[in-house]
């Protein structure tokens, strides 16, 4: 059957294997509510500017609350012969009201419709998104401030550094997740000009009115160029970006969630709820949801390449590659909101081992720099010498087989005869953490001052 659609050009339909190649209406009807809400601002223009009668502007948007009420009901019957959505939408339009439907398409084309479409479904996604990343810094920022003096290890290269605070750890995700939310506002304010009115790729002769659509459908101005306005997939990319970025900071976070809860580290544990069992091994409480966190990360990264690379060699302005940009962009935004709601719920429901983080953070002579510190301040020693000197107090300590704090004084006096007893008040783990009291610092008081503005600033009270 011939596409009618197409007009008088061609004679005959296409191929079974062009017409399954060619068809996006698999994927793109998820851009429906964007096309009615479309179709329904260029009616109301085209009236306004005479190009069409408002009777027929009053058909058109009255068809198109009907085509939408069909397709929230469920009942529309979605064609591959008619390729995509907007073929689709006006297909069935035409069906409801006739030949006033055959007026909708005057000055546009599918070019700058399909990119209206999409720039309202990114932007609607994006909003999406920030709202569920306010919710999990939320949920971070409360389990900072409930355990601000839980201490735990804090390492480089995956060994023990120093000891910090568990609620310092979790503000520094609040941190990276806010600088996400920047980077998605940022994308947002950049797509936010329609393309509506660019028609196929010079414009339209017709007397439109772009600003009126523009501000119909809540963008801040029309684009500029009629070529950048229908070639330009900037705002994908740029979304995907940072959707990319985000999903390392997820990913990141899950793997920590999978190794606290090993029992080789025993620092937190998720309830039934985020966790599944083995088929064979009955002791078996896997993180399942933190390792799809983890492994998701990865479409989501390679929706970006993808879409890079299909942009990287296509001349102005639209070309048929760039109905590839869809199904990644929906699978990887789509995913990413799935990877924030259950990470929230995982930071929600995990229950640190106190006493597990606080016997861990001691280990590996966590609290050497804060012997190297007291050096410095009390004996006057140029920190350079004092991290000598603790090297082989260190050293001293492996030696013996003991902590540092448990390291008799006078072996510490063997390195360097001025060290008094008052070094003992610095050596535990609690002490370690109390003195970090510079600004971003793991100290209790400066993590519950932080994780409380934060609260503050996400428009949730914290307690005192």
């Amino acid at each position: 059957m011939a596409n009618r659609m197409w007009g008088g050009r061609f004679g005959g339909g296409p191929g079974a294997i062009m017409e399954e190649i060619n068809a996006s209406i698999d994927f793109d009807k998820a851009l429906w509510r964007q096309d009615i809400a479309g179709s329904k601002a260029h009616a109301a223009m085209l009236a306004k500017q005479g190009i069409i009668t408002a009777k027929d502007a009053r058909t058109i948007a009255g068809g198109l609350d009907k085509v939408a009420g069909e397709i929230e009901a469920g009942d529309f019957k979605f064609s591959r012969t008619l390729e995509d959505i907007h073929m689709n939408v006006e297909s069935r339009l035409a069906e409801l009201i006739g030949p006033a439907a055959g007026r909708l398409h005057t000055a546009r084309s599918r070019n700058d419709q399909v990119a209206l479409d999409m720039k309202l479904w990114v932007r609607e996604t994006i909003d999406v998104l920030d709202g569920s990343l306010a919710d999990l810094q939320r949920t971070l920022a409360e389990k900072a401030l409930a355990e601000a003096a839980t201490v735990m290890p804090g390492f480089t290269h995956l060994q023990s550094a120093q000891p910090v605070t568990f609620g310092h750890h979790l503000l520094a995700y609040v941190e990276m997740f806010g600088r996400d939310r920047g980077r998605f506002a940022d994308a947002r304010q950049r797509l936010n000009e329609s393309p509506l009115g660019a028609a196929a790729l010079a414009g339209t002769s017709f007397p439109i009115d772009r600003e009126m659509t523009a501000k119909a459908l809540g963008f801040d101005r029309p684009t500029a160029n009629s070529l950048d306005s229908v070639a330009d997939r900037d705002f994908i990319l740029e979304a995907l970006a940072a959707a990319s970025i985000c999903a390392v900071h997820l990913s990141r976070l899950a793997e920590e969630i999978v190794l606290w809860t090993s029992a080789q580290f025993g620092f937190v544990r998720l309830s039934d709820a985020f966790s599944t069992g083995s088929s064979i091994m009955p002791q078996k409480r896997n993180p399942d949801a933190a390792e799809l966190v983890r492994g998701k990360a990865g479409r989501i990264i390679g929706a970006l390449t993808a879409m890079l690379v299909i942009l990287k060699g296509l001349p102005m302005a639209y070309g048929k590659d760039m109905q590839e940009d869809k199904e990644g962009t929906f699978d990887a935004l789509s995913s990413l909101s799935l990877c924030v709601a259950a990470t929230s719920g995982m930071v929600r429901d995990m229950r640190p081992d106190a006493e597990r983080m606080k016997r861990a953070a001691g280990a590996g002579h966590a609290t050497a720099t804060d012997l190297a510190d007291w050096l410095v301040r009390k004996l006057g020693l140029p920190f350079r010498e004092a991290h000598h000197i603790t090297g082989r107090i260190v050293s001293l300590a492996d030696k013996k087989g003991v902590s540092l704090d448990a390291l008799p004084l006078a072996e510490m006096r063997s390195v360097e005869p001025r060290i008094s007893a008052d070094l003992f008040s610095v050596l535990s783990v609690e002490r370690s953490v109390e003195s970090r009291k510079s600004r971003g610092g793991t100290a209790p008081g400066e993590v519950r001052k932080q994780a409380r503005g934060w609260l503050k600033r996400l428009g949730k009270g914290a307690p005192r």
